[in-house]
């Protein structure tokens, strides 16, 4: 059974989807032209968005009969803006656990989860000064390290040169399936998708399906 399921779906009756199916525990990615619904989908998927049209199940249920706050910590979304405070990158990961009521990983932890983004910043930088690109890496660093049962990506290497973004998406993907965490990723980037793509979705602008 597929851990999502999309029929008949359409957005503000602009976007109108595929049926699509996404397996549990693989890397899919999802790519298509500018004005498709990529990064739409992702918010449709973890209940940030709703639909106007059709039927979306998860785990075999439909995704409104889901607490919507638990929904979003199960299938957690890291957009291409990202929510950091401006205090360090320590107290970010803190801010973020205590919301969940968790106590803080260890310094050890939050370095590990850093590097594999590619984000090996001290973490007693300020976030405030960081790039885009630096401060959306430290917000994927900390998303991971919540190891969620779904990660959505949107867009996450955009900022990054072809080497670093191969490391970094190669480093998340290792870990999401060795820790059987679903990964699903928006990227533009064919090239980098081909490797590292378990399953792929591709969507057309103006595509409609009756």
């Amino acid at each position: 059974m597929a851990l999502f399921s999309l029929k008949n779906v359409s957005f503000k009756d602009i976007i109108h989807y595929p049926d699509i199916e996404i397996p549990e525990k693989l890397a899919t990615f999802i790519c298509g032209e500018s004005g498709s619904g990529k990064s739409t989908l992702l918010k449709l998927l973890n209940g940030v968005a709703s639909p106007d049209g059709g039927e979306i199940l998860y785990d075999g249920k439909p995704i409104g009969d889901y607490n919507p706050v638990m929904l979003r910590r199960e299938v957690l979304l890291c957009g291409q803006s990202a929510y950091l405070f401006d205090g360090t990158i320590e107290e970010n990961f803190a801010q973020y656990y205590s919301y969940r009521d968790l106590p803080p990983i260890s310094v050890e932890e939050m370095q590990t989860y850093l590097s594999l983004c590619a984000a090996a910043f001290p973490l007693d930088a300020p976030c405030a000064t960081m790039s885009g690109g630096e401060r959306q890496r430290v917000f994927i660093a900390i998303c991971l390290s919540l190891r969620p049962k779904v990660l959505l990506l949107d867009e996450p290497t955009s900022a990054l040169d072809d080497t670093t973004a191969n490391a970094v998406i190669a480093n998340i993907k290792s870990f999401c399936l060795e820790n059987e965490m679903t990964l699903i990723a928006v990227s533009h980037n064919r090239a980098l998708v081909q490797p590292y793509a378990d399953h792929t979705i591709t969507l057309m602008r103006g595509e409609r399906h009756e």
